[in-house]
């Protein structure tokens, strides 16, 4: 006989329009619309608002992550494939595939989804609490390149090559 309580069972979560934990991370707005704790762990969905010519550099995670594309237009770089996605594209990049995106809009919001969940708590790690639902202020606090690595090899992302730029 086990003396274990028993699992609780799964229960539905949600995210109004609007609501969420707002980040600014890095240049950008993200708002944490189903955190991991959520979840189990299983998922966690993130919005975010990137501007123009935004472009992370070509990196790994521990985590599947997919793109649902709200609005705007971006380029992708997954593994070997490069492909544009426009407002309700979606894709999916599978965990340890080198991949990147460049905004080519004025703007982009898009969803994020991390699976396992893992993704929300690294952006979170490199950001300070948004005091508005927009972009942040180019004065807006960011880590040092020191406190960013450390961030960086806490939650598994591996920087493998430049971000995409504007000439590529």
């Amino acid at each position: 006989m086990s003396s274990a309580l028993p699992a609780a069972e799964p229960a539905p979560t949600w995210s109004a329009a609007g609501t969420g934990e707002r980040l600014w991370f890095l240049g950008t707005l993200a708002i944490v619309r189903v955190p991991g704790e959520a979840t189990g762990g299983r998922l966690a969905v993130i919005e975010f608002l990137f501007p123009h010519g935004a472009s992370p550099a070509l990196h790994t995670h521990p985590q599947d992550e997919s793109y649902v594309v709200l609005d705007g237009q971006l380029t992708v770089q997954a593994g070997a494939e490069r492909f544009e996605l426009g407002a309700g594209g979606v894709a999916t990049v599978p965990l340890g595939v080198p991949h990147s995106f460049r905004v080519d809009s004025d703007t982009a919001r898009v969803l994020a989804l991390s699976t396992p969940a893992g993704i929300e708590r690294f952006v979170r790690d490199g950001s300070v609490p948004a005091h508005a639902a927009t972009l942040p202020a180019a004065d807006t606090p960011r880590p040092d390149p020191a406190e960013l690595e450390q961030t960086f090899r806490r939650h598994g992302v591996v920087n493998v090559g430049p971000s995409l730029g504007e000439e590529q």
